[in-house]
């Protein structure tokens, strides 16, 4: 144990500092989506996250937007665990084959009016893995998409403003 200690002591701290954030970009994206969201869902958006296959790198980023930091919670968005409760679908990965049905039914299984959101390059257009014998690709070779957030991963705030862009889109009412 002390020559654990002695070795932290020796070397300090290697970590780099954080990068700064653009909080008044956040500030600003926020107070657009909790004001879409009290518009179009009455207040509260309900989001299934669906992982077809990624490599977790997204769904990293995406719980960040639970952390005290970004608390996405504030602006009325909350994750829950049953399709059948969700109002938006955001699906992360190329879509491997083993996941293809799953996330048919779990769209099938989302209320209308629903909205989908490809999360990541991967979602978007399949990334590097693109369509094999293991992947089908991009999410809308699978089901319908409103929406799609580049970035590999996309940050907290892409992710923010890509959903405050499908919000956007939805129709009032």
């Amino acid at each position: 144990m002390l020559r654990i200690l002695g070795k932290i002591q020796r070397l300090g701290i290697l970590t780099e500092p954080l990068p700064r954030l653009d909080e008044p970009a956040l500030t600003e994206v926020g107070a657009q989506l909790k004001a879409r969201i009290g518009e179009r869902f009455g207040g509260s958006l309900a989001i299934r996250e669906v992982d077809a296959g990624s490599c977790n790198g997204c769904e990293l980023e995406i719980q960040a937007l639970n952390n005290p930091y970004y608390g996405i919670e504030c602006y009325g968005v909350h994750f829950v665990a049953s399709p059948r409760h969700a109002d938006m679908l955001l699906v992360t990965g190329p879509v491997s084959r083993h996941m293809e049905e799953a996330l048919r039914r779990t769209y099938a299984a989302t209320p209308e009016p629903r909205l989908v959101i490809a999360a990541g390059t991967c979602g978007a257009d399949g990334g590097e893995f693109g369509c094999s014998y293991a992947s089908c690709g991009a999410v809308a070779n699978v089901i319908p998409v409103d929406a799609a957030i580049r970035g590999c991963p996309p940050t907290p705030l892409d992710l923010l403003r890509g959903i405050l862009e499908a919000i956007a889109k939805r129709p009032a009412g």
